[in-house]
């Protein structure tokens, strides 16, 4: 267990709220940039999010939501159709601007994340939008025992935002994501920027008598500002990233991984740069000669 686990790492139901089955925010010592909410909704279920600071990402985990959005004066309905878990595949998104109203309410049983990025810019900036699953890019990352997939729905490119990149991950049971360790907390033009990164894990076994699916999510520190974050995780579970190098997110041997990635920072370019940690960066030059993994193929 890594020393500051404590500060960094929030097992599920440990940030949980009346409306909420996950609620970080800014009320972490340290933690400016990001949030996130889950939350399991029944059949009729609404939930209210002010977004009187931050930006949207509306994500269905499982099944599907409906949103009512009102900006700048305009209210709109966007459906979002979702998905059976997770594990089926990418899902269609919603992106809701800073300053809209957003109410969600589900016609049927679903589950749903919506990532936060903080925003006080004062000009206009993208107004809300639907990105459809079709055309969420799905991205083979790595090779070999390093093989994930990468369901690119937020990023720059494809989700039009202010601060707000998100994306999620599938990890096969047995391979290592977030591979080679890597960090985003420094502006440097070009090369590098600074990003505060939240984790949301799923897991899943892979034999039906597998009654406790885990893996494991590392940080550590780079340069001289220090974090030590060794964590088991599970369906639930959340790491924050601060800082430092991130990797290797691990899935167990008989259990599948996922996680949802939600990034922002006070740079002002949007923009995902990361550098490799100089130790494992060389990794990436055996994947040209490695296939990747075909349980992803």
């Amino acid at each position: 267990m890594g020393s500051d686990n404590t500060r960094w790492v929030r097992p599920a139901g440990s940030v949980a709220d009346a409306l909420w089955d996950t609620a970080i925010g800014d009320d972490v010592d340290g933690w400016v940039h990001t949030g996130l909410l889950t939350a399991r909704l029944a059949a009729g279920d609404t939930r209210s999010v002010d977004l009187s600071a931050h930006e949207a990402v509306v994500v269905p985990l499982a099944g599907g939501v409906r949103l009512t959005v009102t900006h700048d004066g305009v209210s709109q309905e966007i459906v979002l159709a979702g998905r059976e878990s997770v594990w089926s595949g990418p899902t269609d998104v919603a992106y809701v601007p800073r300053g809209a109203s957003l109410t969600l309410t589900a016609d049927a049983p679903a589950e749903v994340a919506i990532c936060l990025a903080a925003d006080s810019a004062t000009e206009p900036g993208p107004q809300p939008s639907h990105v459809a699953a079709q055309d969420v890019p799905v991205e083979l990352r790595g090779a070999g025992i390093a093989s994930r997939q990468v369901r690119n729905f937020g990023v720059p490119g494809v989700l039009d935002a202010r601060r707000m990149i998100a994306c999620e991950v599938i990890t096969p049971a047995g391979n290592w994501s977030s591979w080679p360790p890597h960090k985003h907390d420094n502006e440097r033009p070009g090369v590098e920027t600074e990003l505060e990164e939240i984790y949301y894990f799923r897991t899943r076994s892979t034999d039906p008598r597998g009654s406790d699916p885990m893996g494991y999510q590392r940080v550590y520190a780079a340069g001289e500002r220090p974090i030590d974050v060794l964590a088991e995780v599970r369906s639930g579970d959340v790491v924050l990233v601060p800082h430092g190098w991130h990797g290797p997110a691990i899935a167990a041997p008989d259990a599948d991984l996922y996680y949802l990635n939600v990034m922002a920072g006070p740079g002002p370019e949007r923009a995902w740069l990361i550098c490799d940690d100089p130790a494992h960066s060389w990794v990436r030059e055996s994947w040209s000669s490695t296939p990747i993994d075909p349980r992803l193929t």
